[in-house]
């Protein structure tokens, strides 16, 4: 049976998507790629340069594709200069809409990114918002012609899990987009949670960039998202309030 994700008309099979940031050399980029088996990846714009003997873009096999991203955009204005930027330069018509204001815990301006939503949408680009799990946002994220919406588990770069899980819960239930949980992960098993509650897919870069052997947690994170995603699809049973034996405690005994 497939069970692939379609976004911007493509088709995908894996449902972990990785980013591009700290790792200890770029050369583990590719390395990571092939652990993960992830087949979508982000990257700033600020950080692709095309006249360095180390550009980021060299080390992203080409067989992935690109979702540049806008880093470092405060208002819609500035996202949507990145995003045509990004696009002039080759890196294709998906983009991820980061608009932020706050330095302190970098949550994204939902206001921003859904002006910037409609405008790139027009344009013809596959958007796909990262923003704060707000039921009323994502709604008008939808109507303006997102590809999906991105909401944070917890702020981006903390590993702190999903601390917005019920709204996440909200988002997965009521907007009928997929929902990419993103920033905040921290663990393979939190992975696995978010794809149980029925999230279509995670991106995560700071679990696998930092972890001691980012190898085999990226690894280890392929194997979470689809076994969380396999129970999603399998339907996961009711939670009492009180024991059910799994065998009758009478019978036998007479």
């Amino acid at each position: 049976m497939s069970d692939s994700l379609v976004i911007g008309g493509q088709s995908l099979s894996s449902r972990l998507f990785i980013g591009t940031g700290k790792y200890s050399r770029n050369s583990l980029i590719p390395e990571v790629v092939e652990a993960s088996g992830s087949q979508v990846i982000t990257v700033a714009l600020r950080r692709v340069d095309p006249d360095s003997n180390d550009n980021i873009i060299s080390h992203i096999p080409s067989r992935m594709t690109l979702l540049p991203n806008t880093s470092g955009a405060r208002t819609a204005e500035e996202a949507v200069r990145i995003a045509r930027l990004a696009k002039a330069t080759g890196l294709g018509n998906w983009v991820k809409i980061e608009v932020i204001n706050d330095q302190k815990y970098l949550l994204p301006d939902n206001a921003e990114t859904i002006r910037a939503t409609e405008i790139l949408v027009a344009e013809g680009f596959v958007v796909l918002p990262y923003m704060s799990p707000d039921l009323s946002a994502a709604l008008l994220m939808k109507k303006a012609g997102a590809a999906a919406v991105m909401p944070l588990g917890s702020p981006i770069g903390t590993n702190r899990g999903l601390r917005t899980r019920e709204l996440l819960r909200i988002l997965i239930t009521e907007v009928n987009l997929p929902v990419i949980v993103d920033a905040g992960i921290g663990r393979p098993s939190e992975a696995a949670e978010a794809m149980e509650l029925g999230a279509a897919a995670v991106l995560l870069n700071t679990a696998i960039a930092t972890a001691r052997n980012p190898l085999l947690m990226a690894s280890a994170f392929r194997d979470a998202v689809a076994a969380g995603r396999k129970a999603y699809l399998a339907g996961l049973g009711p939670v009492e309030e009180t024991a059910s034996a799994s065998s009758p405690l009478t019978g036998f005994l007479g």
